[in-house]
């Protein structure tokens, strides 16, 4: 069987990935910008957040400090108009500490595919995939997919998620796309089970294809042109980087981006500033507005009390006062953004405590009502 699929020893070895195992496939590294921008500290953090009542995972009601504790947090920073107002580090964390956010690389992903667009480099989001990877024309499951289809998660291939118990995490694709050492080898087999743009369902292979048809329209790698087009024009302070699945390879552009927290912000202040840096059009402002609302599509999608809905690989939810949004990742990697409140908020953890705290903490701090959905 380990002949057979060898990325299976890594799947028996590592099993459920945590912030650490990324170092052990190749990186690229992002370099940072020339002059780093500079988030102002309050001269007094708000330490009345800890005590502030928020609900966890199984939605008991608990302080934030206790969700802290709970989740095995290592770092939460909230930022509200440009000023860190709070930040609380695990022991051996920083606001500079890399750490990798896995889902959370879907959202950046989408950035770059929407510069891709406004560069030409990608035509129109109908273009089928088969148009920048003539490689997978020799199974017919890619004949009719979208580069729509993708960021929708909408292409109806196949994928086996990691949950029903430990042997099905162990045969999972979840598993397979993280560990394997060849991912265009495992996608040039995967099956389609549905029509292209009918059925959502959340999986890696979406926009691990994302990232193949951006480096095939740029001749760039994703770290190349995410360096080029974003990570040295807004300001950050460190390297980012990106997992590779073997030298020369492919970037795992569904799970494996390492980033610090206070450079992670400097994402959510982009999207604040929707698209600008220092008066210049970083991303394109309709891109921004295109990637964080809905309109009037019906949501394929509703997690958590918010009723978060799953568009364009942010998370948006759809509850009460709308307009926040968020790149979410496994084991509790958050970036939340609240144009309502000029508020970013980081959170990085080792498991999460659950549930969405992040609305709540933003209105609180601005001073402006909240309740949670009455259950």
């Amino acid at each position: 069987m380990f002949i057979w699929k060898p990325y299976l020893l890594r799947v028996l070895r590592y099993r459920t990935p945590n912030a650490v195992t990324y170092k052990i496939f190749p990186q690229t590294v992002v370099k940072h910008s020339d002059t780093a921008f500079q988030f102002k500290k309050a001269s007094k953090m708000r330490v009345d957040l800890d005590s502030l009542q928020v609900l966890n995972g199984r939605n008991g009601s608990i302080p934030f400090d206790d969700y802290f504790e709970q989740g095995d947090l290592t770092a939460f920073m909230v930022i509200r108009n440009d000023s860190i107002i709070y930040q609380k580090f695990a022991k051996g964390y920083s606001d500079s500490t890399l750490t990798t956010i896995f889902s959370g690389a879907k959202s950046m992903i989408s950035i770059l595919i929407g510069q891709a667009l406004a560069d030409g480099n990608i035509k129109s989001l109908d273009d089928k995939v088969l148009q920048y990877i003539p490689e997978l024309k020799s199974n017919p499951a890619f004949d009719n997919i979208s580069i729509k289809n993708l960021l929708d998660m909408k292409s109806g291939l196949e994928f086996k998620d990691a949950f029903g118990g430990i042997l099905k995490a162990f045969f999972s694709d979840e598993a397979k796309y993280y560990y394997t050492h060849d991912m265009k080898a495992e996608l040039m087999d995967v099956k389609l089970v549905n029509r292209p743009g009918t059925v959502w369902k959340y999986k890696s292979i979406d926009p691990i294809l994302l990232g193949w048809v951006l480096e095939k329209a740029t001749g760039k790698t994703v770290a190349q042109y995410f360096e080029e087009k974003l990570w040295l024009k807004i300001g950050t302070q460190y390297y980012a980087s990106w997992g590779l699945d073997h030298p020369g390879g492919l970037a795992n552009v569904a799970s494996r981006f390492q980033v610090t927290a206070i450079d992670l912000a400097k994402i959510g202040r982009l999207f604040l500033n929707r698209g600008q840096y220092n008066g210049q059009q970083i991303i394109p402002e309709s891109w921004v507005d295109q990637s964080v609302s809905i309109g009037t599509e019906k949501p394929a999608s509703a997690k958590g009390w918010q009723k978060s809905a799953h568009h364009y690989l942010w998370w948006i939810p759809q509850q009460g006062d709308k307009g926040d949004y968020a790149a979410e990742g496994m084991l509790g990697q958050r970036l939340y953004i609240d144009p309502k409140t000029n508020t970013i908020i980081v959170q990085f953890a080792r498991h999460g405590a659950g549930n969405y705290p992040y609305r709540k903490i933003s209105r609180y701090l601005a001073g402006l009502p909240f309740s949670y959905p009455k259950r």
